[in-house]
């Protein structure tokens, strides 16, 4: 059985050239500010991650049906639908924390945003320092 080639690989696509391209102007303005927070707490430079997602560091993934890849420690992608914030270790470990974010829906590992707006920007910035901080001390 042949692998499925991963969709999502870090790539040399320009980030602001990502953003200057989004549509909604109130997402594009919305992804700058969380380009600048994600900057700002990981310290790291953004790269784009398959056409859509800028990611913040890496880190290996092995599943245990042996699949493996690589994807970025936290990230975020301005959606037409939402900004989709990519929170790797999941929201179990963070319930305090979502419990005074504001208005938002999850998935697995995605916060999805309508817009900042909604939710308390200083909330944020600490689950994505302690996602980031719990992430960085598990795979480097």
């Amino acid at each position: 059985m042949a692998k499925a080639d991963l969709k999502t690989k870090r790539n040399k696509a320009s980030v602001s050239g990502f953003l200057n391209a989004v549509e909604n102007d109130k997402r594009r303005k919305d992804g700058k500010v969380v380009l600048k927070m994600m900057k700002e707490i990981t310290g790291s430079n953004p790269k784009m991650w398959g056409p859509s997602i800028i990611g913040f560091g890496t880190y290996h993934y092995t599943y245990e049906s042996g699949r493996e890849g690589d994807a970025p420690k936290i990230g975020f992608s301005p959606r037409k639908s939402a900004i989709t914030i990519y929170i790797m270790p999941g929201f179990p470990r963070f319930e305090e924390l979502m419990n005074t974010l504001g208005k938002f829906k999850t998935g697995k590992a995605c916060l999805y945003i309508n817009k900042l707006e909604d939710i308390d920007q200083d909330v944020l910035k600490k689950l994505v320092k302690q996602s980031w901080d719990y992430m960085t001390k598990k795979y480097g």
